[in-house]
């Protein structure tokens, strides 16, 4: 195994995505992908970080690393911030 961490990862989306569903088309699959991946990156726990989410875990380093979900980029919600 050359790097455990992308290995779990494609065994966790294969297990919860691919073999779970049975798509009609790509369209289908991309939304259910979408909707998985957002899970997956902010509430589901990770063995690196203590078995906590990132969402539960990031608050630690304070506001500059606010988490920004497809809906926040749908929303125009980045448009808000300059960058300096």
């Amino acid at each position: 195994m050359q790097n455990g961490y992308i290995e779990r990862f494609n065994r966790f989306f294969r297990e919860d995505i691919l073999d779970a569903y049975y798509f009609n088309d790509t369209h289908q699959l991309q939304n259910i992908s979408d909707n998985w991946r957002e899970d997956y990156n902010f509430n589901h726990p990770h063995k690196s970080l203590g078995n906590k989410s990132p969402k539960e875990y990031m608050p630690r380093f304070g506001e500059e690393f606010k988490f920004f979900t497809k809906s926040d980029l749908n929303n125009n919600y980045l448009s808000n911030f300059k960058v300096s």
